[in-house]
């Protein structure tokens, strides 16, 4: 229950009636008279204020305020000290403004202001509603009560509002003096839960003490589902509830909880305070407390939490959040997560210890801030075998990640004729079965804006002249790879590669027969190094040595390459006139391309060196020579070595349809697309001695069902044959007995989401966000957290989706979702003729009733033959609580976990969860 301040009273109040009416307007002035009476009676009374203008149904009539409203008294000296005496404060400080519907009669001989059916009175923030309202001048009380209708119930009850605060009781007694107050039978909000209360005593403006109050966060509370019933309780608005003895009742059935004393924080900003953790028990650690500690509210910009994990045998975890916004500036979170982690006993044989860490750091800058500069990262790194070995319920649906990878970027644009740009970019890349980590610390990139040398002063751009521009660009790289083991030491500096590459391309575009583009550009490129290597034979030791060569280097290549395209469009057009038809065009779109490039021999920077002995087939025994690049390390690769002359073939395809709309009202035909893209592409190199002919790639993808279903698939098809080793000879397949083509690789890729008409059950917005931070996918197929207790509960969820209002038991209408991902891939590399990988994902929720909902994350691996891992979950809507219960059947991670709490924020550590986690693992 919440209250503002009233900072006025309503101790004498000037009626006044309106002017059309002659009886109310005697009435009105005897009335006057009445009051001057008593304010200069023979008591002597304390000074009291003059009487500010009353106004009824919004009309204010002004007096005069001039009237001396203290006692005659005789002076006991004949010299003045002051012939102006000082103003009083006005007793009333606002206008009072109140109206009633049946009528308002004030009572002179008992000094009683009478208010009745639809009853309101205003007076500067405080409002009271109800259907009788009495107000006493002598006591200074003001009774507000409610009224029986014509069948006898109890109706207008009294609304006391003040300020933003509202009180809903049966009756209430305020004393405009003393400023207390009886109110009887109340329901106030306080924070996110509802306070009822049989009795409370309003104190002062910022105390209410309470006798047999609930206190409950349920959506109906003429008959709560829950409530915690408080003995007795002291309310500060706004900022906390301090009780006695409190119990939990459920259904007005008394429970064993209960607690000698408790406190309820009623800030409406963020504050501070201990999250309680969540217990279980592991069969290799034994029991165990998560998820528990202490969250900081440091300001309205800024959070911390503090979060620990302990198990019995000793293992122990700990895990640091924080978030931070700035409203137009910035927004992002940080996590550290540390374990250690003891396996068995000591002295047993499969007694282990090892530690694993975990940092994910997300950084977005609001767009507007600053247009020319730009900050972002998107950092998750640590541990390889991190979330498969973590204990911590939160990464349950991360356990089968293969990859981590971070970005931290900063740009800056110097606007200008020619604009520059410049960005520093720090990434990482990390592979958790190998253990591998690539990392650039960092990549610099720098460009010079496009400029068109011979470019008309009109700005018009016409012509192979015209078009002539060159721009310059520049990228600089530290490339660091390491493994695990050496993540975060001195030796993962050891082997970093450093270079940067210069780049200027020129380029020109202009148009031939009308329909026909040509492009031709030439590229000269620069790189430095400033690492080398020098490669020799050790005769003794019969290997190769290669030794690195600290110092600057540097190389520079040109290639030359032009193009030619057009685009195609054909359509059929299947109407009659008179006719109506369902299909009625389909239009084919082929864009043909054809390219030159000419990459000169760069022989110059390569080098030779004698190797091992080898036999000639005429016997003679000679020393190997051997041919190298000094640069073959480098961060930017190597100077190509043979000439290069080679043409390129594409062909892009695109097909669409429309189709007769299924809305009458359309007036226009609805496009379909048939195939998104359909592509195919291969290259001759006319300096090739052999194997002049690259394979030939097709790649292709369509959307269908209004692109729930999308299908991509990719192919590489060689003209070559194999040899009986199954090598690539220089040989035909169609010229050795085969097929035109011979199918190397392909893959077919399918997602279907589709769900009822209705909808689907309750989004999972908050996990799937959880997945992707930790480099997961963006979907529910490898599972969900597990950590049901830190959900934040969504209303809109539990509503949605239904406009109608099924049984709580049984839904006609069961809103459903599935989502299938397919996989196959096929290798034929060497004739080996085998489905490389071949996988079923899916997911899919049930929303059984309105209450009940269960849902399923799983696949089958159509090549093993067997299931992938698999959750199970169940959830109940229990009104003010939320019941899950999480299986995983089978697998490396068979567990289970049920969790009943109260979805309130406020009291969502009222809750109990048992756990079992996956068993020993031998």
């Amino acid at each position: 229950m919440a209250f503002q301040k009233p900072s006025h009273t309503f101790t004498k109040i000037h009626l006044k009636a309106l002017r059309t009416n002659n009886f109310k307007i005697l009435f009105a002035l005897s009335f006057t008279v009445f009051i001057n009476m008593l304010s200069f009676s023979q008591d002597i009374k304390k000074p009291q204020d003059s009487i500010k203008p009353v106004v009824r149904d919004k009309a204010i009539v002004k007096v005069d305020s001039i009237i001396n409203s203290t006692p005659l008294e005789k002076e006991q000296d004949t010299t003045l000290t002051d012939s102006i005496k000082p103003k009083k404060k006005e007793l009333l400080e606002h206008t009072v403004v109140y109206h009633a519907e049946d009528y308002t009669r004030f009572n002179q001989k008992q000094q009683k202001l009478y208010l009745y059916n639809q009853a309101r009175i205003d007076y500067g923030d405080m409002n009271i509603t109800a259907g009788d309202i009495t107000i006493d001048y002598n006591k200074n009380i003001v009774y507000a009560k409610g009224i029986k209708d014509s069948i006898g119930n109890y109706d207008q009850k009294p609304v006391l509002t003040e300020g933003s605060d509202v009180v809903e009781p049966d009756s209430l007694v305020f004393n405009t003096k003393t400023k207390k107050a009886l109110i009887y039978n109340s329901k106030t909000e306080q924070g996110e839960g509802t306070v009822i209360a049989s009795v409370t005593k309003k104190e002062n403006d910022s105390v209410y003490f309470l006798k047999n109050a609930k206190y409950t966060t349920s959506e109906n509370i003429d008959d709560p589902e829950y409530y915690i019933k408080l003995y007795k309780a002291k309310i500060v608005p706004g900022k906390k509830i301090v009780t006695g003895v409190a119990n939990l009742f459920i259904y007005d059935v008394p429970t064993p909880l209960g607690l000698p004393f408790g406190f309820f924080p009623q800030s409406e900003k963020h504050t501070s305070g201990v999250i309680i953790p969540s217990f279980g028990e592991q069969n290799d650690r034994g029991y165990f407390l998560q998820n528990g500690g202490y969250y900081f509210a440091i300001s309205d910009y800024v959070d911390l939490a503090v979060l620990g994990d302990y198990y019995t045998n000793g293992s122990y975890g700990t895990r640091w959040e924080s978030s931070y916004k700035k409203r137009y500036k910035f927004n992002g979170n940080v996590s550290f997560r540390y374990e250690s982690l003891i396996r068995s006993e000591r002295g047993f044989p499969d007694y282990a210890k090892s530690t694993i860490y975990n940092l994910r750091w997300s950084h977005s800058q609001d767009s507007k801030s600053n247009p020319s500069s730009r900050f972002s990262a998107s950092v998750n790194l640590g541990s390889s075998n991190y979330y498969q070995s973590s204990n911590n319920q939160v990464n349950v649906a991360n356990r089968l990640n293969n990859t981590l990878a971070s970005s931290v970027s900063y740009s800056k644009t110097f606007q200008g004729e020619p604009q520059v740009n410049l960005s520093l970019t720090a990434t990482h890349s990390q592979n958790t079965q190998t253990q591998s980590i690539n990392m650039t610390l960092p990549t610099l990139q720098g460009s010079v804006g496009r400029m068109y040398p011979f470019a008309s002063s009109t700005g018009s751009k016409k012509g192979i002249f015209q078009n002539i521009n060159f721009q310059y660009n520049l990228r600089g790289e530290n490339r660091i790879a390491t493994t695990d083991s050496l993540f975060f030491k001195k030796e993962m500096f050891d082997d970093a590669k450093t270079g940067l590459q210069h780049t200027i391309p020129l380029n020109t575009n202009f148009k031939i027969f009308k329909y026909f583009s040509v492009s031709a550009s030439t590229n000269f490129n620069e790189v430095w190094t400033f690492k080398t290597i020098n490669k020799s034979y050790d005769l003794d030791e019969n290997r190769t040595v290669t030794e690195t060569v600290n110092g600057f280097d540097s190389y520079r290549t040109y290639n030359f390459s032009t193009s030619l395209g057009t685009t195609i469009y054909g359509t059929k057009n299947f109407e009659k006139e008179g006719e109506d038809r369902k299909f009625k065009a389909i239009r084919h779109i082929i864009r043909p391309s054809v390219s030159y490039n000419i990459n000169p021999a760069f022989d110059q920077y390569y080098d030779t060196y004698e190797g091992d002995e080898v036999v000639d087939a005429d016997g003679t025994t000679r020393r190997q020579l051997l041919e190298y690049t000094r640069f073959e390390q480098g961060v930017f690769g190597t100077p190509g070595k043979n000439f290069s002359s080679s043409m390129g073939i594409s062909v892009s395809n695109n097909l669409e349809a429309k189709v007769r709309d299924k809305d009458s009202t359309a007036t226009e035909p609805k496009k379909i697309i048939i195939l998104n893209n359909l592509n195919f592409s291969t290259s001759y190199n006319f300096a090739g001695d052999s194997l002049q002919w690259s394979p030939v790639r097709m790649n292709g993808g369509t959307s269908l069902f209004k692109n729930k279903l999308s299908i991509n698939f990719s192919a590489t098809l060689d003209p070559y044959a194999l040899d009986n080793n199954n090598n690539k000879i220089d040989k035909f397949n169609i010229d050795n007995g085969g097929s035109l083509f011979r199918l190397t690789s392909g893959n077919i890729n399918a997602s279907w989401s589709f769900s009822s008409k209705g909808g689907g059950a309750k989004d999972k917005d908050k996990n799937i966000e959880e997945n992707l931070r930790g480099g997961g996918r963006d979907d529910d197929m490898f599972g969900v957290s597990e950590d049901f207790s830190d959900q934040q509960y969504n209303e809109d969820d539990r509503n949605s989706g239904n406009d109608e209002t099924p049984s709580e038991f049984y839904n006609f209408n069961i809103p459903w979702s599935l989502r299938l991902a397919y996989a196959v891939n096929y290798s034929n590399q060497r004739r080996q003729n085998e489905i490389s990988s071949h996988s079923l994902m899916f997911s899919g929720d049930i929303q059984l009733s309105q209450k009940w909902s269960v849902g399923a994350s799983s696949g089958y691996d159509l090549k093993n033959l067997g299931f992938t891992t698999t959750q199970l979950r169940f959830e109940r809507d229990l009104l003010s609580w939320r019941m899950n219960f999480s299986w995983t059947p089978f697998g490396a991670y068979k567990s289970w976990n049920f969790f009943i709490g109260i979805k309130s924020n406020l009291l969502k550590d009222l809750k109990y969860e048992k756990r079992r986690q996956p068993d020993i693992r031998l």
